[in-house]
C-alpha cells in the first residue's frame, strides 16, 4: 500500500503549502506546520546573508516538518547548489527542501536524498514526474488551474492519473484549482495521496501577500484569472496565471518602474512586468502587479487563518492520528 503525504512528511495532515516566492515567509511556513500539515517558506533568489535569515526564523518558529522552496531555472545550476548547500548546513533535519520544476542535473536530487531530507518536487509532466520519483521525492502533479508559473499543459486530474498508471507506488501530491474539499476530494478520487495549496494560503493573516493582493484574491472569480506571459522580468521563458490586470489586458506599455519593494532589509525598484508579487515591503502601483491566482480563487471568500485554511481541509485529507495525537 502506497504511503500517503503525510507519512511520508511525518506531519498529521496529507495537505502542503506551496513555497511561494515573497508571500510565504517563515511566519506562513511555520504556521501551517504548526497547525499540522506542511508549511514552505519561498527561497526564491536568496542567498547567503538574506537567507540565513529566513532560514533562522524557520527553524526557531516550528519543530515540524517544514520546507524551503528553491527554483532551478530562476537562479541557474550554480546558484542552487549554493542555497541546496546552505539549506542543508544551516537548518535541522526536519527541514525538507521542496524544488519548483526539475533541476538540469540529478546530482542535485541525489544530494539532498544523501542528506537524509525529504525532497518535494513539483513537475508538470509525466516525464519529470517519473524522473523525480526515480530519486524518492514526493511529486507534485500540478494541473493548468494553478496560479503561478506553469509547468505542463494538462490539466491536475489529467496529470495526477497518468502519473498514477506510471508511479503506483510513489506518493503523489495534487496541485492547481484546490479551493475547496470538494475539489480536494475530487484529486484524491483521481489518484492522489495529498494535495498542495497555494492560492488559498495568499490570503492567510500569516501572508506576506499585500492587503490588495488579498483583497484582489478573495473578491475574484476564476473567470478572472488569465494564463499569460507579460510578467516575464527576473523569469522568462514561462507562462503564468493571474489576475487579469492592466497589464495583461494591454501589454505594449513601457517598462518603466512602478513600485518599490524591500527584501530581507534590501530595497528594490519594481519595474512594469515585473515577476515580483507585490508584499506588505510594497509601494506603488499595485493594481498593475503581478498578482497570481487559481481558478481556486472561486473558493476564496475573505482573509482567515493559516491554521482555519488546514482545519477545513483536514477531515476529507488523509491523515496520520499518531502523529497528529503526538
Amino acid at each position: 500500500m502506497r504511503p500517503s503525504a503525510a507519512e511520508v512528511l511525518g506531519v498529521p495532515v496529507s495537505l502542503l503549502q506551496s513555497g511561494m516566492g515573497g508571500v510565504a515567509g517563515a511566519e506562513l511556513a511555520c504556521a501551517v506546520s504548526n497547525a499540522g500539515a506542511a508549511g514552505c517558506v519561498g527561497g526564491y533568489k536568496l542567498s547567503g546573508e538574506a537567507l540565513s535569515a529566513i532560514l533562522g526564523r524557520l527553524a526557531a518558529g516550528t519543530d515540524r516538518p517544514v520546507g524551503v522552496n528553491l527554483i532551478p531555472e530562476v537562479v541557474g545550476p550554480e546558484l542552487l547548489g549554493r542555497q541546496v548547500r546552505q539549506v542543508l548546513d544551516e537548518t535541522p533535519d526536519h527541514v525538507y527542501l521542496s524544488l519548483f520544476g526539475v533541476p538540469d542535473d540529478d546530482a542535485v536530487l541525489e544530494r539532498i536524498t544523501g542528506a537524509g531530507r525529504h525532497l518535494v518536487v513539483q513537475v508538470g509532466t509525466p516525464e519529470d514526474g517519473e524522473r523525480v520519483a526515480g530519486h524518492g521525492a514526493v511529486v507534485v502533479a500540478q494541473g493548468t488551474e494553478a496560479g503561478g508559473h506553469l509547468l505542463g499543459t494538462s490539466t491536475r486530474d489529467e496529470l495526477v492519473g497518468v502519473l498514477r498508471a506510471r508511479l503506483p507506488g510513489s506518493c503523489l501530491v495534487a496541485a492547481g484549482g484546490i479551493g475547496s474539499p470538494d475539489a480536494a476530494r475530487r484529486a484524491l478520487a483521481a489518484g492522489a495521496d495529498g494535495v498542495l495549496l497555494g492560492t488559498a494560503f495568499v490570503v492567510a493573516h500569516e501572508s506576506r501577500a499585500h492587503a490588495r493582493f488579498k483583497s484582489a484574491v478573495a473578491g475574484g472569480k476564476g473567470s478572472e484569472t488569465v494564463i499569460t506571459d507579460v510578467y516575464e522580468i527576473g523569469w522568462p521563458g514561462r507562462r503564468h496565471r493571474v489576475l487579469a490586470t492592466s497589464v495583461t489586458e494591454t501589454p505594449a506599455q513601457a517598462k518603466k518602474f512602478i513600485g518599490r519593494t524591500v527584501v530581507e532589509g534590501k530595497p528594490y525598484l519594481v519595474p512594469r512586468f515585473s515577476a515580483a508579487v507585490p508584499t506588505e515591503a510594497t509601494t506603488g502601483r499595485i493594481e498593475e502587479m503581478a498578482m497570481y491566482c487559481g481558478l481556486s480563487c472561486s473558493d476564496i471568500s475573505g482573509e482567515t487563518s493559516a491554521a482555519d485554511v488546514v482545519a477545513a481541509f483536514a477531515h476529507v485529507l488523509p491523515t496520520v492520528p499518531s502523529v497528529e495525537n503526538s
